[in-house]
């Protein structure tokens, strides 16, 4: 998502062909995480008659406007939630979940454990920060989203060392959080594992967006403004995503699934864009039979 400097941090869209091959030459294709319009643009040039774009980010949404401002017609962007999507029927939905490299790499954004930055983590504007849970939420609150946002195991540890350390003073920073955690948990660890503080920003990420609740209440939207033979294709980065975008195929009476089990990316693909190792990508159709 960009804020002037999009082309210098260029994001990676993840999954192209995979997606292409499920979306391409669709009439009308929603893209409900837009981000700097990677994924749109593929869909555009596999002959998609027409893209609507959908990102929470004011910056992401003007940086994919310029980017595929020579589509024209063919492609109209919007901000909000992807839950609260245009209400038009489509024959193809992406969803794209998680982070982008803009944001990821823009401080101010405060979303990186390596780099310093307010304690903010909003993908869009209004609503409360991380820095709000991190400095109120009651221990008990904040130990419950370790453990169930990011499936921490050293939860209680960490969420007792937050609270001491917001007792002498309110923690503002990524820098701050982040130290705090990693002098938290259990010191040896293997080399090239994962920063001791992933797992607690996913946590924070996830509370301060409500991403599990907008991607609950999204699914069966977008599934009733599918026309028949429509595709949805979401590609999920954690274990709590995927858990309920299968469950959400696999009950929705609509749908017939299309991936037995997640597609992953292709080695070549990890090691030019080691973000997608942990992408998974599931797809399903709606009924052709089906009035529209």
């Amino acid at each position: 998502m960009a804020d002037g400097v999009g082309d210098a941090i260029r994001h990676e869209p993840v999954m192209v062909a995979e997606v292409v091959g499920f979306l391409g030459g669709r009439d009308v294709v929603a893209d409900l995480t837009l981000g700097q319009g990677g994924h749109s643009l593929a869909l555009l040039e596999a002959g998609v008659g027409r893209v609507v774009g959908v990102d929470r980010d004011p910056e992401a949404v003007a940086a994919a406007r310029e980017r595929l401002s020579p589509y024209g017609d063919r492609f109209h962007a919007v901000v909000g939630r992807f839950s609260e999507h245009p209400e038009e029927r489509v024959d193809g939905a992406l969803y794209d979940l998680g982070l982008s490299s803009m944001q990821l790499g823009t401080p101010a954004r405060g979303f990186g454990y390596r780099v310093e930055g307010p304690l903010d983590m909003r993908m869009g504007t209004g609503g409360r920060t991380a820095a709000d849970i991190v400095n109120q939420a009651p221990e008990e609150e904040l130990g419950r989203l370790l453990r169930e946002y990011g499936e921490e195991r050293h939860w209680r540890r960490i969420a007792g060392a937050i609270g001491r350390a917001r007792a002498r003073r309110p923690i503002a920073t990524t820098g701050e959080l982040a130290r705090i955690v990693a002098g938290a948990v259990p010191r040896a660890r293997a080399r090239g594992a994962p920063h001791p503080a992933r797992r607690t920003f996913q946590a924070l990420r996830i509370a301060v967006n409500r991403e599990l609740e907008e991607l609950a209440a999204s699914l069966p939207r977008t599934a009733e403004l599918l026309a028949p033979g429509g595709r949805i294709v979401v590609i999920a980065y954690h274990s709590l995503e995927d858990r309920i975008v299968k469950r959400f195929f696999l009950g929705e009476e609509r749908l017939t699934v299309l991936t037995r089990k997640p597609l992953r990316p292709a080695e070549a693909e990890v090691a030019a864009n080691p973000r997608a190792r942990s992408a998974r990508l599931r797809a399903a159709e709606r009924a052709s039979g089906e009035a529209a």
